[in-house]
């Protein structure tokens, strides 16, 4: 028979081990306490000689200190958004960027987890385990790799919450390992686990724009039909206006992650309807007529030149009639899902407006987790099915497929993967090479970035060239906000933010830059920047390569790191990429390439962990269909 002492004793026992291990577990309900609560009161036996003194167990923000948004787009190209010349409208963008600064020469991971990681935590991706993505065959048993962000590396989210901000996450998550991806958690990797006060969103890198697989808060929920902009934006203005009412005085740092452009790409048709017949000139023309307009705009030298197209592209004069007008029909699917992001984006900026609100936040939007996708392969792409089963298809029976595809495109009937070709990703990426995932090339890495803050940034409309990347926001925001990095997050010790603060240049376009070294490396895809120099490797073989149709042999290419080309470029002079200086200074290319070699030991990067590694862990563990959900949706 058990005694309630030894039971009591029991209870005891497991309290204190909890205790022990409760930073390891605390989500930010239980976080946000004031490690500086110590009773310094007196105590005696009498009221009357015992002094009292009052602790605050929650730190409050500085007075003023101004709100945060983060707003990170999806699968955008450096030139597909009018605020950076390209010919899908963007008002709302336009507006910020045009009252604010645009931030010309920024950098992001090139692919989706591992910008998102590094934004998130202002260190490299590869030192907080995302070199890839958090999914099991895209991802590897190595530090770099594992997909598992630790504690130590505290999220921006975390560091605000504790010094008297609420925090929110809107959108795409993506960093949730598979594994504790069901309402069971554990919650360690969701939002919540990293910070944010509350979330609605998605944790996978994409979804249904009008059946996401949403989530809100700890479990999966159901959506009401809507299109997914408009649920984010109605939930962001909600946040604000809940947050108005019970604590006006309290700050907030919002992260609102679009899946908008990634696929699918789907958006009512009064939104791609409005760019009927304004792609039928094709990739080609639009290339031209977008650098043109970078270079009025000056985000882009005024000596700029358009590199060749991709061999792997037809020039648009080329292509049969029929396939004109379905590649056309992709683009304005795209344009429409990318201007109808745009006007939500601009519903809840106009609120934070109209609530006044606006004047005291200081909004980072970065247009584009990386360059345009090629994940739409030579001729578009409509269902997963047809899009991964390519091996068991001809290609003449693919074209037929497609063709017929037409009116499906960017519709809500059809759960699809819908993406447009590839030529429209080189055309939307203009003025660089590749694409999305070649972290060797300035296409998969360079993005826009639009700064608006006018309490402090006193130019309007201004340009910045200073070289930057995601990991530099981190403490920008932490310069803006007037809070310090801290030692500690709920008893974790945190390791060193490896970004540098941009707050020197928002009014100072002449200040030197201060970021001056960065490694890229995906899917073996790498490169080094160094004080305006740049070495890069193409990995093969890479997820073009790999991809044939039945009846097709695959290239022979030999998967070896060793003996793959580098190449050297200048990019003060040639910013982007048009003249391999290699042969021509090869003790430079030397100096990079060791460089990248410390920096690989550095932070984790090697081995390099590739498209044939994920492809052959597909195979062992392919993806579920739909997720596995555990509670009943609210």
């Amino acid at each position: 028979m058990k005694t309630p002492f030894r039971s009591g004793y029991r209870n005891l026992k497991f309290l204190s081990l909890a205790l022990v291990a409760a930073p390891f577990f605390l989500s930010p309900a239980l976080g946000q306490q004031n490690p500086d609560a110590a009773w310094k009161g007196k105590i005696s036996k009498s009221a009357k000689d015992s002094q009292p003194y009052k602790v605050e167990y929650v730190k409050k923000a500085a007075a003023n200190s101004p709100n945060i948004v983060w707003i990170i787009l999806d699968d955008v190209g450096y030139g597909a958004t009018s605020a950076f010349g390209g010919l899908i409208q963007t008002p709302h963008l336009d507006s910020l960027a045009n009252q604010g600064l645009r931030y010309t020469n920024f950098h992001t991971a090139g692919i989706c987890s591992p910008t998102r990681s590094a934004l998130l935590t202002g260190r490299n991706h590869h030192s907080v385990g995302m070199g890839l993505f958090p999914h099991f065959y895209l991802s590897a048993d190595y530090p770099g790799y594992n997909g598992h962000i630790l504690p130590q590396k505290g999220t921006i989210a975390e560091v605000l919450h504790e010094n008297g901000y609420s925090t929110y996450q809107l959108g795409k998550w993506h960093l949730t390992p598979d594994d504790e991806s069901t309402d069971l958690g554990p919650f360690l990797r969701w939002p919540s686990g990293k910070g944010f006060d509350h979330n609605y969103g998605f944790l996978g890198g994409a979804t249904d724009q009008y059946k996401p697989d949403l989530v809100e808060d700890n479990q999966h929920i159901k959506s009401d039909g809507r299109h997914l902009n408009e649920l984010l934006a109605d939930k962001a203005i909600s946040y604000v206006k809940r947050q108005k009412e019970l604590a006006p005085e309290k700050p907030f740092f919002i992260y609102y992650a679009t899946g908008a452009g990634h696929a699918p790409h789907q958006v009512d048709k009064v939104w791609s309807d409005k760019y009927k017949g304004k792609f039928d000139e094709g990739w080609d023309v639009y290339r031209e007529k977008v650098i043109a307009n970078q270079k009025k705009l000056g985000v882009i030298p005024a000596n700029a030149q358009l590199p060749p197209r991709d061999p792997y592209l037809k020039a648009w004069k080329d292509l049969p009639a029929e396939e004109k007008h379905l590649y056309a029909r992709f683009m304005e699917v795209y344009a429409g899902f990318l201007e109808e992001t745009d006007h939500e984006i601009g519903r809840f900026i106009n609120y934070l407006k109209t609530s006044g609100q606006l004047e005291n936040t200081a909004v980072f939007v970065m247009i584009g987790d990386n360059g345009g996708s090629k994940e739409g392969l030579e001729y578009g792409v409509t269902t997963k099915s047809i899009r991964f089963g390519a091996d068991a298809i001809t290609r003449d029976e693919y074209k037929k497929f497609i063709l017929g595809e037409y009116d499906k495109i960017g519709t809500k009937e059809v759960a699809s993967v819908a993406n447009y070709p590839l030529g429209w990703a080189q055309a939307t990426n203009t003025p660089f090479r590749l694409w999305k995932s070649d972290a060797n090339a300035e296409g998969g890495t360079h993005n826009p970035l639009i700064v608006y803050y006018p309490k402090v940034v006193k130019e309007k409309g201004g340009i910045r060239e200073q070289y930057s990347h995601l990991i530099d926001l981190f403490p920008t925001t932490l310069e803006l906000t007037g809070v310090k990095q801290p030692e500690a997050i709920q008893g974790i010790q945190q390791d060193p933010l490896h970004g540098t603060s941009l707050a020197f240049s928002l009014n100072d376009k002449t200040a030197a830059t201060r970021h001056t070294q960065q490694y890229y490396c995906i899917f073996g895809n790498r490169a080094i920047y160094k004080d305006g120099w740049k070495a890069a490797a193409a990995h093969h073989p890479t997820s073009l390569e790999l991809f044939t149709y039945k009846g097709e042999a695959k290239p022979a290419i030999e998967n070896n790191p060793e003996k793959e080309v580098w190449e050297l470029y200048n990019l003060n002079e040639d910013f982007n990429e048009l003249k391999d200086l290699a042969k021509k200074y090869p003790e430079k290319l030397k100096e990079l390439k060791d460089l990248f070699d410390a920096e690989a030991a550095k932070y984790n990067i090697y081995p390099l962990i590739d498209i044939e590694h994920a492809a052959e862990r597909y195979k062992l563990q392919p993806p579920p269909k739909a997720p596995v959900k555990t509670t009943a949706s609210k």
